[in-house]
Formats: C-alpha cells, sequence, structure tokens
C-alpha cells in the first residue's frame, strides 16, 4: 500500500477494520452527542466494549455535546489502543464550511493525540459514510490536513495509518498520500 514520509512520521494506508490496528490511538468519526450507533462510531464501541459508550456519556455529560474543532478523549476499552480520541465532522452539505469543518477535525485529533504523548495512530475517513462527504474529497483533506499539521508542530506521532474499510475507500487514500511530498 501507500507510504509517504512526513516530518518524522510514516503515513500509510491500510485496507481493514480499524479497531484492529495495532497503534496507540484511534481517532473516532463521532457525532456531537458521543452516541455511537452507527458506522466506525459503532463498529470501534462494540469492540471496545460498554466502557467506551459509558465513558463517552461521563464525557458530554462534563462538558456538553462535542464541537467543531474539539476532541473528546476516552479509553480504549478492549480495543489494542489505549485511547479513542473522537472528533466531528460535517455533515456534508456542499457548503465552503465543509473543508474548514474536516480540517478543525483533522487537527483537533492531531492535538489531542499529541497531548496524549502517543506515537501512533490510526484515522478512519471522517465524515465519508452516514455524514455524506464524498470519499475522494474528504480522504484528500483528511491526508492533506494531517500532512499540514504534522510539518507545523513538534510531536512525539511517528505513524499514522488512514485506514479505510473497503478498496473504494482505500484507493482514495492512497491516491492522497501519494500527492505527498516532504
Amino acid at each position: 500500500m501507500m507510504q509517504a514520509q512526513v516530518s518524522n512520521a510514516n503515513l500509510s494506508v491500510v485496507e481493514g477494520d480499524i479497531t484492529t490496528c495495532d497503534v496507540d490511538v484511534i481517532v473516532n468519526a463521532a457525532n456531537e452527542l458521543l452516541a455511537h450507533g452507527g458506522g466506525v462510531a459503532a463498529a470501534i464501541s462494540r469492540a471496545g466494549g460498554p466502557v467506551v459508550q459509558d465513558e463517552s456519556d461521563e464525557w458530554v455529560e462534563r462538558n456538553g455535546p462535542l464541537g467543531f474543532g474539539s476532541a473528546a478523549v476516552t479509553g480504549g476499552g478492549d480495543l489494542k489502543a489505549t485511547s479513542i480520541v473522537h472528533v466531528v465532522g460535517p455533515r456534508y452539505s456542499n457548503s465552503p464550511d465543509d473543508e474548514s469543518h474536516l480540517r478543525s477535525a483533522v487537527s483537533a485529533a492531531l492535538d489531542a493525540v499529541s497531548g496524549l504523548k502517543a506515537r501512533s495512530l490510526a484515522f478512519p475517513a471522517i465524515s465519508s459514510g452516514v455524514f455524506g462527504y464524498p470519499v475522494d474529497e474528504a480522504t484528500a483533506v483528511i491526508v492533506d490536513e494531517a500532512a499540514r499539521w504534522l510539518r507545523a508542530h513538534d510531536s512525539d506521532i511517528t505513524r499514522v495509518q488512514f485506514v479505510a474499510f473497503d478498496g473504494a475507500t482505500s484507493e482514495a487514500f492512497a491516491a492522497a498520500v501519494g500527492e505527498l511530498g516532504d
């Protein structure tokens, strides 16, 4: 699969189940209430066990709904990953705000991962499922913003995996990673 080096981090594309990734942190494409009922959020919550939803509910009770540009951190439960960073991507509306909101989700995730002093993470194709963001556009924005963030920050992150559950998303992530140069 496609790989690129950006600053101190190796970026790669993985086709498979994000819940089985051997990384420190999994990024979750969440909704504002961290109610993990569908898509990648449901898969992560199921694989992590009830503690993922319980900790998410506690986070929302303490902090209110999760907004754009913010991240919530919970434990990984039964996952290999020790933490889950939850971010809210935009519901696609073909508005100029869609891209900036998606970029803010990626940046918020990386800020949170960096704050955890984690070295590796896995990103899904945020907003490209039930939120309707076109896969090619979403993956391009996610990869570009991750690379931009890595170039601009001194962090412990050495490995970023872009994880696709299907071939079309994997190909879109691979095309985006292939566009990177350092």
